[in-house]
């Protein structure tokens, strides 16, 4: 059983940046594909980004394309999002999830972390 803590979220202005971190329990963290997804109030959840077990291949949505990015660190067993120039329709609760391969459907993960705030004000 992997688990999974997100931290970094917060409070910021439109054009400001956080970075999100996702740790995972277990080093066979190293095995999984990651990904970050998020939710808005009333809205279904989303993808926003994945990454390959390696580290090698990255995956966004359009959204988070030219302004957020993925790494990992198998070292540290942890998976990061770099978020920069935030909008309000940012604002979500942010979950990393844990998957066998990458896929950009949240119904294939199997170990998802508690969620992180992200509210960006305009």
């Amino acid at each position: 059983q992997v688990q999974l803590v997100e931290s970094g979220g917060g409070l910021v202005q439109a054009g400001g940046s956080l970075r999100l971190s996702c740790a995972a329990s277990e080093r066979t963290f190293r095995s999984y594909a990651m990904g970050w997804f998020r939710q808005a109030p009333g809205k279904e959840r989303e993808f926003v980004s994945g990454i390959s077990w390696s580290g090698a291949s990255t995956y966004y949505a359009d959204s988070a394309k030219g302004r957020f990015t993925i790494s990992r660190d198998n070292a540290k067993n942890t998976v990061y999002l770099q978020m920069n120039s935030l909008k309000p329709e940012d604002t979500a609760v942010y979950y990393c999830a844990a998957a066998d391969y990458f896929t950009y459907t949240g119904g294939s993960y199997h170990y998802w972390g508690q969620g992180t705030q992200v509210t960006v004000s305009s």
